[in-house]
């Protein structure tokens, strides 16, 4: 199992330990038992959401960026009979994705690499749509992404967002490194997404807000949060790489801000001019 409190030690925002920790995280068997298979908001429903709002089809050709392990991008495939290729920083995690499409029967159609959103290993004007769910926040250069998914999309081409989003300013424990890779601090208003798609030369399309699914997802791990330590308490669950009273922290918090309006989460279309 991949350790969770180790993971941010040291709690560097540099650049490339963001990266690396980001990976880590949603690597991590842990986060996989509180997040589930879908590791965003709204699960599988928003991201075929997502598809419709693009207008996935047959024969598009679609980039799944942070694609984790895979469970969105086959999702899409197998919903709207599009190609997908999915990038992820973790080697793991695009290892199982490719072993996930293949026993689905999906391998000719979706394949996963490894890649860094800041520097995409992709044609110019290659793909009909992008879609980053739950991960366009945690990019330490979040310009240099848009510049990076304008130059691959085709013109007429769009990209698709599903993100958090902020309203204000966060407690503390809502800025630390735990809670970046876990898409809370450096969650950004919506006019700031639309702006920095709009500095890489996309047109705005559009704004759907869904503040309750990321709601109902909280509420949902802060439940789990405090089963596993009850278990651990009782000796039936083993999870020696978890700091509960951290987690326990954090997610509260979120849940607050949530409640406030400080936090919510949003579906954010782009278009690349034709």
């Amino acid at each position: 199992m991949s350790t969770i409190a180790g993971t941010f030690a040291g709690e560097s925002t540099a650049p490339e330990a963001v990266k690396s920790c980001c990976a880590q995280f949603y690597e991590s068997d842990v986060v996989r038992f509180l997040f589930g298979e879908s590791f965003h908001p709204g699960g599988l429903a928003l991201t075929e959401r997502l598809g419709q709002v693009l207008g996935l089809r047959a024969g598009a050709r679609v980039l799944d960026v942070a694609a984790g392990r895979g469970t969105s991008a086959l999702h899409l495939a197998e919903t709207f009979g599009c190609e997908v290729v999915g990038v992820d920083f973790g080697a793991e995690n695009v290892r199982l994705a490719n072993e996930a499409a293949a026993v689905r029967g999906l391998a000719d159609r979706v394949r996963f690499v490894v890649g860094d959103a800041e520097r995409l290993a992709a044609d110019a004007a290659s793909f009909d749509a992008i879609v980053c769910e739950c991960a366009y926040c945690t990019f330490p250069d979040k310009p240099q992404a848009a510049r990076e998914f304008f130059r691959v999309l085709k013109p007429g081409g769009q990209v698709g967002l599903s993100d958090l989003t902020r309203r204000g300013p966060l407690a503390p424990e809502l800025e630390t490194l735990l809670a970046w890779v876990a898409c809370i601090a450096d969650a950004q208003p919506v006019e700031t997404y639309v702006a920095l798609l709009g500095a890489a030369g996309f047109a705005p399309g559009l704004v759907e807000n869904h503040d309750a699914a990321l709601a109902d997802m909280v509420a949902g791990v802060r439940a789990k949060i405090l089963g596993a330590e009850l278990m651990v308490a009782l000796k039936k669950l083993t999870l020696p790489d978890v700091d509960f009273p951290r987690a326990k922290q954090v997610t509260q918090s979120a849940a607050a801000a949530i409640e406030r309006g400080e936090l919510g989460y949003a579906i954010i279309t782009a278009v690349k001019p034709s």
